[in-house]
């Protein structure tokens, strides 16, 4: 199944979580938002110039520094409603 990272997708479209590729202090903060192996998270803005990425995870919306997002693999990936 190919996996992408959180960074990769675009507005509106929705991945499943397949794992966190990050160093422990940023898994736990990840997983504390409820980013978690087996979650769907939406992408729902992505700001210009590079600036941060706004997705939802659960009921749950975060911003997220594109560095934080590409430790995030994701795949099924899905337009949102």
């Amino acid at each position: 199944m190919l996996r992408i990272h959180l960074a990769s997708l675009q507005p509106g479209q929705i991945g499943t979580i397949a794992a966190l590729q990050a160093e422990e202090s940023l898994q736990q903060r990840l997983q504390a938002l409820g980013f978690r192996a087996g979650r769907q998270v939406e992408m729902i803005r992505r700001a210009w110039f590079g600036g941060p990425l706004h997705v939802r995870v659960g009921t749950t919306e975060v911003m997220l520094r594109r560095s934080e997002a590409k430790e995030i693999h994701v795949t099924h990936l899905s337009e949102g409603e």
